[in-house]
C-alpha cells in the first residue's frame, strides 16, 4: 500500500447481516478506508469460524486481491492468525454489534495503553491475627492477582498475634512485599525485625522504631489532623536519607472528609517531592455506594495530587472487588493524565451497572424488520427501549416481564432444555433492560471489574464447541437478530418422534 493510498478492507459477513453492514458502511462515508463486503456463504454471521474462512477463501481469490486488512464478525471463533498467514494480510475481529462499527474504527487505530501506573496498592488483610497462615497466603495471592503490590498485615487492638513473625516470613518466602499495620509499638518492632518492608504507621513520638529496623515507615500526625506534628516527623526523618511515606489520613464523609482532602493537598504543596499515601477504606468501606465510582473519583484526586500509594481494604461485602477496581482506576487515570485527556473512552471496566455504549442499539421498528427476514423456528431475543422482544418465524412478542412472554412460546412446552435456556436468557434480558445494559443472546452480561474474571470467562464460552457437553444455543451473530438456538435440542425432538 502506497503511503497516500487509503487502506482497503474486506468485510466478511453472513447473509442476514449483509444489507445492514452495507448500510452502516455507506453512512460512514467519507471514511479513511475503501472496502469490499463478502458473504462467505453462511446465513448467521456468528457461525463463521477461522477454519471456515480458511476453507472458503484463498489468497488466489479475486475477493482477497488488493486487500490490506480483513474484518470478521466480533464473535467469529478460532485463531485468526492462521487466516492472516494463509491470506497474506491482517485479520481482526470487529465489534459484536454492527452499529458499533463507527466507534470501532474511531478507536482501533490507537489502542489505549493501560499497562503503566505510578501508584502502589497496599492491600490489607485486616483480621490477620484471627486467621491462620494458609488463609493469609490465600488472600495475599488473590490480592496479588487483583493488582496489589504490597500485602498489608493488619493488627487488631488488644488482640494477641503470636504468628505475626511466621506470617511475614511465609509471605516473604512467597515473593510478597509486606507491610505491618499497627499503632502498637511492640507489633511494629516485631514486624520490622521479622523482615516487613513497610511500617504503618510511625508518629513523631515513635520514630525511634525506625532506627531499630530497616523497614520503610509511613508517617502520620501525632494527633489526628495535626499537620504541624506530621511536618516535624517528615523533617526529622528526611534527615536520615531513608525513604518514607506521609499519610495525612482520609476521613469519612461528615466526619471531616472535605477537610482531610485539603490536608493531602497542603502536604503535597509543602513537600512536592516526598511520597504520600492515602488510605481509602474510610470512604469505600463507610459509604454505602458502589465502590467502582468511589474509586474512580478517588484515583482522579490521587492522580491530580500526584500521590504515590493507596491502602485499600475488602472488609464490607460491597467492597469485595476494591483491589481490582483500584488497579484499573490507577491505570486509567495515569493514561488520561499522560494523554492530557479526561478519563473517558479509555476502558469500561469501572462501569458495572450501566453501559458506556448505547444500551439499546436497535429500536423496535428495526427489530421487527429483522423478524420479517426470519424463516426458521429458532427464538431470537433482543431488547429495546420498548421492552424485551422474542421472535421466530411464527411470531413476534414484546413485554417488560419474562413471565408474560414465556406462555406465548408454544414450542417450549415439549422441550425442557430449551425452556430452561430461554428462561435463563429472558432473565438476563430483563436485567439488561431494567439497568440499561447491552444484551447479547448467549453471552454473559458485562459487569465490568465487579465480576470475577474466571466466572465471566466461563459464562462467555462457545456453547457449541466440540465435546462441550452443552445443549444450549450458538452464540449471537454480528447482527443481534442472527441467533440459531438449541440446534441440539431440536435434533433430540426429531429423534424422539422417530422412535
Amino acid at each position: 500500500m502506497h503511503q497516500a493510498d487509503p487502506e482497503h478492507i474486506l468485510f466478511l459477513t453472513g447473509k442476514l447481516a449483509q444489507k445492514q453492514l452495507q448500510a452502516i458502511l455507506t453512512d460512514m462515508q467519507p471514511a479513511a478506508f475503501t472496502y469490499r463486503i463478502h458473504n462467505i456463504g453462511v446465513s448467521v454471521a456468528a457461525l463463521m469460524t477461522a477454519s471456515m474462512i480458511g476453507r472458503r477463501l484463498s489468497n488466489a481469490d479475486e475477493v482477497v486481491n488488493g486487500v490490506d486488512r480483513i474484518v470478521v464478525p466480533g464473535l467469529c471463533r478460532g485463531d485468526l492468525t492462521v487466516v492472516a498467514e494463509a491470506l497474506g494480510c491482517p485479520c481482526v475481529r470487529g465489534p459484536i454489534d454492527l452499529k458499533d462499527l463507527p466507534a470501532f474504527f474511531g478507536h482501533d487505530s490507537k489502542p489505549i495503553d493501560l499497562s503503566h501506573y505510578d501508584v502502589e496498592i497496599f492491600a490489607e488483610i485486616v483480621d490477620a491475627p484471627l486467621v491462620d497462615i494458609a488463609t493469609i497466603l490465600n488472600r495475599a495471592e488473590q490480592y496479588r492477582r487483583d493488582g496489589a503490590d504490597v500485602i498489608d498485615i493488619g493488627c487488631l487492638p488488644d488482640t494477641p498475634f503470636p504468628h505475626l513473625e511466621e506470617a511475614i516470613s511465609a509471605l516473604k518466602e512467597t515473593g510478597f512485599k509486606v507491610s505491618i499495620d499497627s499503632l502498637a509499638q511492640d507489633d511494629l518492632l516485631r514486624g520490622g525485625r521479622a523482615g516487613a518492608d513497610y511500617l504503618l504507621s510511625l508518629k513523631e513520638s515513635t520514630l525511634f522504631i525506625a532506627e531499630e529496623v530497616d523497614a520503610t515507615p509511613i508517617l502520620i500526625a501525632e494527633q489526628h489532623g495535626d499537620l504541624p506534628s506530621l511536618y516535624r516527623a517528615i523533617e526529622t526523618f528526611a534527615k536520615t536519607g531513608r525513604p518514607f511515606y506521609a499519610d495525612p489520613i482520609l476521613d469519612p464523609i461528615h466526619f471531616g472528609f472535605t477537610e482531610s482532602l485539603m490536608r493531602y493537598q497542603q502536604v503535597r504543596q509543602q513537600y512536592p517531592a516526598i511520597k504520600i499515601m492515602m488510605g481509602v477504606g474510610n470512604l469505600t468501606e463507610l459509604t454505602e455506594a458502589d465502590t467502582t465510582g468511589i474509586n474512580a473519583i478517588l484515583f482522579g484526586l490521587i492522580s491530580e495530587m500526584r500521590l504515590n500509594a493507596v491502602l485499600t481494604t475488602e472488609v464490607s461485602p460491597h467492597c469485595r472487588s476494591a483491589v481490582r477496581e483500584a488497579d484499573k482506576a490507577r491505570r486509567m487515570m495515569f493514561a488520561a493524565r499522560t494523554n492530557n485527556s479526561v478519563p473517558k473512552g479509555l476502558d469500561a471496566s469501572l462501569l458495572g451497572l450501566h453501559a458506556r455504549q448505547q444500551p439499546f442499539p436497535y429500536d423496535i421498528a428495526e427489530i421487527k424488520a429483522f423478524y420479517e427476514a426470519v424463516r426458521d423456528p429458532s427464538y431470537r431475543i433482543q431488547i429495546s427501549q420498548a421492552g424485551i422482544h422474542v421472535y421466530n418465524r411464527d411470531g413476534f412478542y414484546t413485554d417488560h416481564n419474562p413471565f408474560a412472554l414465556f406462555p406465548k412460546l408454544d414450542s417450549l412446552q415439549e422441550d425442557s432444555p430449551h425452556a430452561f435456556y430461554m428462561g435463563f436468557e429472558l432473565a438476563k434480558a430483563q436485567i439488561a433492560w431494567q439497568l440499561g445494559k447491552r444484551y447479547h443472546q448467549d453471552r454473559a452480561l458485562d459487569w465490568g471489574i465487579c465480576a470475577l474474571p474466571d466466572v465471566a470467562q466461563a459464562a462467555n464460552q462457545d456453547l457449541h464447541e466440540p465435546d462441550s457437553g452443552k445443549t444450549t444455543a450458538k452464540t449471537a451473530g454480528q447482527c443481534a437478530p442472527e441467533h440459531s438456538t438449541l440446534q441440539a435440542s431440536r435434533a433430540r425432538r426429531k429423534q424422539r418422534k422417530k422412535q
